[in-house]
């Protein structure tokens, strides 16, 4: 009877091992939760320190801006 138990035990513990395999699979797939673990992780870093958040859009800003320019400028 112990070979039975053995197997049992064995199968449960593959199963085990297959959910959270499907479970992992699943969170890295689902785009909705990625996104907003990614939008919470970017929030706590605004909070903790703002600053290069702020260089970061300055400078978006001006590249926008430089590209704007030029653009006009060739018309």
């Amino acid at each position: 009877m112990s070979n039975i138990d053995d197997i049992q035990a064995s199968i449960d513990h593959t199963r085990a091992e297959l959910a959270a395999t499907l479970n992992e699979l699943e969170d890295k797939l689902n785009i909705p939760k990625q996104l907003g673990a990614a939008a919470s992780k970017a929030k706590a870093s605004f909070d903790v320190d703002p600053k290069p958040w702020l260089a970061g859009a300055a400078a978006t800003a001006a590249a926008i801006g430089g590209f704007a320019l030029i653009a006009l400028r060739r018309r």
